[in-house]
């Protein structure tokens, strides 16, 4: 049975772990919420780079046999240092331009994510790749981080800010909508009503949860039985500052 690590600056990187759960229901988990130090969105790299080498020490000392960072900003900031300086392996969270820029219809893409995903280099590489046939809009998701904390996931407060950023990127005629925060598929309700039923929105998470599955598979980590060790949790979770949204959304997973 595999042990594995998830982390993110807060909450949001639950919405990975729902999917994950989806396809490796029969692994224990344990998900750490940087809480105390969100939002990672407008810190620098090496503040993040130090709380990612905290978070990863703890997630080794209670067993993980593979880590999910399960935020976007951390990934740009953090995955390569991590992955020269410990000996487990990493997935990270890939931006979605890729297949927004192949199901557009319009050429037109919106990206909403945090200030520090849309300036990392692992994002800047990936617009790169397409950019000269799709024209790519950004938008950071103001506010955002700030109502999954909260655990205010609908109504006319989480409406006014989703909608400050998004309606730029529908005006800018977006038919495909990448969100590039994992707090952002939260607010999934909330995007879809105001985008309309012609925009397509894209969580990457499914993605993640693939690879993980390809990771575990070739290390011969996967649980050969149907159900879990009764002695070992299925889930631990673990928080720098208040708990209580995190085990609140967790318990609706």
């Amino acid at each position: 049975m595999a042990v594995i690590g998830i982390f993110d600056s807060g909450s949001g990187g639950l919405s990975v772990l729902r999917e994950i759960r989806k396809v490796l229901p029969s692994e224990r988990y344990i998900y750490y919420s940087d809480n105390a130090h969100c939002p990672y969105g407008e810190k620098s790299a090496e503040y993040i780079q130090e709380r990612a080498r905290v978070i990863t020490r703890l997630l080794l000392d209670r067993g993980a046999d593979v880590i999910v960072v399960a935020c976007n900003t951390a990934t740009g900031a953090a995955i390569a240092t991590l992955r020269a300086e410990f000996d487990v392996p990493f997935i990270g969270m890939e931006p979605a331009v890729k297949p927004a820029a192949l199901g557009t219809r319009s050429g037109v893409i919106g990206v909403l994510a945090t200030a520090g995903t849309l300036k990392a280099s692992k994002y800047l590489n990936t617009k790169g790749k397409f950019q000269d046939n799709v024209r790519i809009e950004e938008h950071v998701g103001e506010g955002f981080v700030q109502l999954v904390e909260r655990g205010e996931l609908d109504g006319p407060e989480a409406e006014r800010v989703v909608r400050a950023s998004l309606q730029p990127l529908l005006d800018a005629g977006a038919d495909t909508i990448v969100l590039g925060c994992t707090h952002y598929p939260f607010l999934l309700p909330v995007i879809e009503r105001l985008a309309g039923p012609g925009v397509r929105v894209i969580d990457p998470a499914p993605a993640v949860a693939r690879q993980l599955v390809h990771i575990l598979t070739e290390r011969g980590l996967l649980n050969s039985h149907s159900g879990l060790d009764p002695e070992s949790p299925a889930l631990e979770l673990l928080a720098s500052g208040d708990p209580t949204t995190l085990q609140r959304l967790a318990s609706n997973l």
